[in-house]
């Protein structure tokens, strides 16, 4: 068998299993790269930063330390997320009532405008997808990609190969 062109439409053929499945997550993380910067210019937030906001509001108030967690991002990530967001007016940094030595994070009412469905984002483009799909469907994908993640921190670990 002759190697096809790199440029041939046919080379994805090639690519099964992993490659494949790669191939795809490649695709989605770079989509998600653009609408992000999409919704900068748009909308005044990047997906991350959007993502922040509709979490603190759900939970009304949240230290950084669990929105990093509960976010899968290093602290000194969400550390850029949070000063962008507080630097535009969407989020402040209060004192927790039960515990003065510990921050939580507030939306302000400009955060809380902020904290509502909107089109053109990368939520609105998910709630699209997803709701063509069973939950159960969608519970599989999640389980799927989260095993993947686990899989690839736990080599980053050092405790696989």
């Amino acid at each position: 068998m002759l190697p096809m062109p790199f440029d041939s439409p046919d080379t994805a053929v090639l690519l099964d299993g992993p490659l494949a499945f790669m191939r795809t997550l490649w695709a989605l993380s770079h989509a998600l790269d653009r609408r992000s910067k999409w919704m900068s210019a748009h909308h005044g937030v990047t997906g991350p930063q959007r993502l922040a906001v509709r979490v603190i509001g759900r939970v009304s108030a949240i230290s950084p330390g669990s929105l990093a967690s509960l976010l899968h991002l290093h602290p000194s990530t969400l550390t850029g997320i949070v000063q962008r967001l507080a630097d535009r007016g969407f989020v402040t940094r209060a004192r927790d009532a039960t515990d003065s030595r510990r921050a939580i994070l507030v939306l302000t009412d400009s955060g809380r405008l902020l904290d509502r469905p909107t089109e053109g984002t990368v939520e609105a483009c998910v709630a699209r997808v997803l709701a063509r799909y069973a939950p159960e469907d969608v519970r599989r994908v999640e389980e799927v990609l989260g095993a993947i993640t686990a899989e690839i921190e736990l080599g980053l670990s050092g405790r696989t190969a």
